[in-house]
């Protein structure tokens, strides 16, 4: 957890399948701005050979969906893209990565089926973002969760800027209205650029830049670089 809510606990997970291996991959990027989410059946081959059919088969799904979405209403890609990334497991960083903390992409994410509340919300957002909406309508949100007395993090949707945001959490199926969530106490948010203090769901003070959140840049650089680190070994 970041040192904002290090008071916060988070819930334990349920045991991993997969025993991670090390890999740092390079792979070849496209010419579109979503290209580090675009895989070919050549790089879908190569992780077949390394993690098996199944792990081959949940990315073939996602880049389906990213086939398949392209087009759709923006309320629609939300649901579509909310509802692919929660039928993955919730398994503890302890439990499935061996360290405290740790942001997966979503590659890392898929291939290991599994993550904590962080790794659902950075790739809804990075899969939205790679359909199209526009990375200021996002934020990644901390909250607590208090029917669970956690911390937890969740991604939110801005229609406008002015616009009550929803809410796409692992939790619940149901995308809601901040203002319907009367269960999350609202910390900090952030996206790509900005983090914000947050209250009653919305953004309320602007109060840095995001690269403040090593995690999150790091996350960043591994997406951007097209470099997947089932090993978790770097920081």
């Amino acid at each position: 957890m970041s040192a904002l809510t290090s008071v916060l606990r988070k819930p334990a997970g349920v045991p991993a399948v997969l025993a991670p291996l090390l890999l740092v991959l390079c792979l070849a990027a496209l010419a579109t701005g979503s290209s580090q989410l675009r895989l070919d059946s050549r790089q879908i081959d190569q992780y077949r050979q390394l993690y098996g059919e199944e792990a081959a088969k949940r990315l073939t799904a996602w880049q389906t969906l990213l086939n398949e979405a392209a087009n759709l209403p923006e309320q629609d890609k939300l649901d579509r893209v909310n509802r692919f990334f929660n039928q993955v497991r919730f398994i503890d960083d302890r439990i499935h990565w061996g360290q405290e903390d740790y942001w997966a992409t979503p590659v890392e994410f898929l291939i290991s089926n599994g993550g904590d509340c962080e790794d659902f919300s950075i790739a809804k957002y990075y899969t939205l973002k790679a359909l199209g909406v526009a990375e200021a309508k996002m934020s990644l949100a901390y909250v607590k969760s208090l029917e669970l007395n956690q911390a937890h993090m969740v991604l939110t949707y801005y229609s406008s800027p002015s616009a009550m945001p929803v809410v796409l959490d692992n939790l619940i199926g149901e995308i809601r209205p901040a203002n319907q969530r009367p269960d999350l106490l609202h910390v900090y948010t952030f996206n790509g650029d900005s983090l914000w203090l947050s209250k009653k769901g919305r953004r309320a003070e602007l109060v840095g830049t995001s690269d403040r959140l090593k995690p999150w840049t790091s996350v960043q650089s591994r997406v951007e670089n097209n470099r997947v680190n089932l090993n978790s070994q770097e920081r």
